[in-house]
């Protein structure tokens, strides 16, 4: 947990702008594509304005000072929603309860009951997306399933054009290895 992350959880903050939140676990095999998906735009993006990118990983109602403080906030997480494994689910506003409802994880319960209380208490930010990816399977295992794997720029791409909607100039920043794109090396496993 990073020294910023773990302040904000615990301690009054400044309205941040927009959040973006990296949900799940990367010990439960597709549960994890949310906190990759968040590593691929911290390594692969620079927005302006900036935009604050948190692992939430499975904090649940720790996250609730994070969420309340934000203006607009993105979720990426694996989303159970009953369709093909790897496909693209973007839930807005009223949709989040419904979906997060069904437990895919035990963050989830969690996340809903945050969700719930930060609405309750006036908190929830009006801009409220979640992104993610049906998993194919959420199991001990440190891999995602080769479909989410696959799809996982997808995921990338619909976050960045979330942001851009929401007024941040996204730009592309070299990689780390300056021979292969993020994408590259997800695919490349």
């Amino acid at each position: 947990m990073s020294d910023s992350a773990a302040r904000g959880a615990f301690a009054p903050r400044a309205p941040s702008g927009t959040l973006v939140l990296g949900l799940g676990s990367p010990l439960m095999a597709d549960d994890g594509v949310g906190l990759e998906a968040l590593e691929a735009l911290r390594s692969g993006w620079r927005f302006s304005p900036p935009v604050e990118m948190v692992d939430g990983g499975t904090w649940g109602m720790n996250l609730l000072g994070l969420i309340e403080d934000a203006e607009r906030l993105l979720l990426l997480d694996a989303i159970h929603a009953g369709r093909p494994a790897g496909s693209l689910v973007v839930l807005r506003g009223e949709e989040l309860p419904r979906y997060l409802f069904t437990k895919v994880s035990p963050h989830q319960i969690d996340l809903r009951e945050v969700l719930a209380l930060a609405e309750f208490r006036g908190g929830l930010p009006a801009d409220t997306v979640a992104i993610g990816l049906q998993p194919e399977r959420v199991e001990m295992s440190p891999e995602l399933s080769p479909i989410v794997r696959d799809t996982l720029p997808t995921l990338v791409a619909a976050a960045v054009a979330t942001l851009r909607s929401w007024g941040h100039r996204a730009e592309r920043v070299a990689s780390e290895d300056r021979t292969l794109d993020w994408a590259e090396r997800v695919r490349a496993g």
